[in-house]
């Protein structure tokens, strides 16, 4: 039986939030975030590697060359701060006020950066000759249009046939307490414009004209009422949803030649891309909607069913708080989307995501070294199962 690393130091995954949160990482900027995590990784024995694409920094940090891996992976961009004036202290100037950690990024996702670099530190230190091999995956470009960010690092990783064998992805997934909720699959993300052409005419004459709106106006009707899939067990049912709608040249008195609609799935596994296009363009034809449609952006979903990696993280929060955690597949999309092409199982775990993108973004500073305890205890779960 191994020992179990050892406790870290008071606050020293609040420390190094706090650098973290200094450093101004407005997407796709990195701030110098991972030259400062790579200072704490390379005396570790850690293999270094940096992929930069399109102004975008990523980090690929490797210590260990034999199978299994488990892989850390984050962000160190953050949003915008909004305005100035209504945050109670400056957003890139870390601040501890009762009990919580202010700062632009403490909740997403500079605080579990920090808890990664602290739970490894903690592992090396109890086991430094444990078998497997651990990775910290960080890009710059995941509050972006994430198209150099990590999706990157698995296109290195594939073109040199590396896989992973799990990845816990550092983002905010908890709800009210720190473990109360994992999430571990996102629903896909697919949204389009659709283009309904007819012919511009007098409102008068509408015998000369073709009035798209007129025309989709059914076929809207079907859509949005449409049911796409009953989801399933991790997965509430597939949603479609119209954004934006757009026609006319702001005359009362002209018919339009055309009119823009924006729309978006978020789909469960119960579906995929091609079918749910194929349903939609159906239901056009069949009502006979002159178009043209434009599918420009899109993420799949991803899901990790119960097993290894879903019950070794449970265990570890539960050994750390006391709380049995939810699984969820609830929200927007991550980048667990892309590291599921190079791993089989992901789950997302990190602090409590109240504040997240908000104005006076916080975490309890206690949660991060908890935090970094959790991901200490699932690194040992996983490379020393028979400790």
């Amino acid at each position: 039986m191994s020992s179990p690393a050892p406790p870290a130091p008071a606050s020293s995954t609040l420390a190094l939030a706090s650098a973290l949160i200094e450093r101004r990482s407005i997407t796709p900027a990195d701030g110098g975030c991972q030259d400062l995590v790579a200072e704490r990784l390379a005396p570790l024995g850690f293999t270094l590697e940096t992929i930069a694409a399109g102004g975008v920094v990523n980090l690929w940090a490797r210590r260990g060359t034999r199978a299994p891996l488990v892989c850390l992976a984050g962000h160190t961009d953050v949003v915008p701060t909004g305005p100035l004036d209504a945050w109670h202290s400056d957003p890139f100037v870390p601040v501890v006020r009762d009990g919580y950690l202010y700062g632009r990024g403490a909740a997403d996702m500079k605080g579990s950066v920090a808890a990664f670099v602290t739970a490894v530190e903690r592992f090396v230190a109890a086991h430094p000759a444990a078998p497997g091999s651990i990775a910290i995956a960080l890009t710059s470009d995941e509050e972006g249009p994430s198209v150099d960010g990590t999706v990157r690092i698995v296109e290195a990783l594939q073109a040199r046939g590396e896989s992973i064998d799990w990845c816990i992805v550092g983002e905010p997934s908890s709800v009210n307490v720190l473990g109360d909720m994992i999430k571990n699959g996102r629903r896909g993300t697919l949204s389009g414009t659709l283009v309904v052409h007819g012919v511009q005419g007098h409102i008068a004459y509408p015998h000369l004209a073709d009035n798209p709106i007129h025309a989709l106006a059914p076929a809207l009707a079907e859509l949005a009422a449409l049911r796409w899939d009953d989801g399933n067990e991790y997965f509430p049912p597939t949603t479609w949803q119209c954004s934006n709608i757009h026609a006319g040249t702001g005359a009362t008195n002209v018919i339009p030649g055309a009119l823009e609609l924006q729309f978006n799935w978020r789909y469960s596994t119960a579906s995929t891309r091609e079918d749910l296009v194929a349903r939609l363009e159906d239901v056009l034809r069949r009502h006979g909607v002159k178009y043209t449609l434009a599918l420009p952006s899109s993420g799949v979903p991803y899901l990790t069913p119960r097993g290894t990696l879903v019950d070794v993280a449970t265990a570890a929060i539960e050994a750390a708080t006391g709380v049995t955690p939810e699984l969820s597949t609830t929200g927007g999309t991550s980048d667990g989307r892309y590291l599921a092409a190079v791993c089989r199982e992901v789950v997302e775990l990190g602090p409590v995501n109240a504040t997240i993108h908000k104005v006076d973004e916080r975490v309890k500073a206690a949660d991060l070294d908890t935090l970094s305890a959790i991901y200490a205890d699932i690194l040992e779960r996983l490379l020393l199962p028979a400790r």
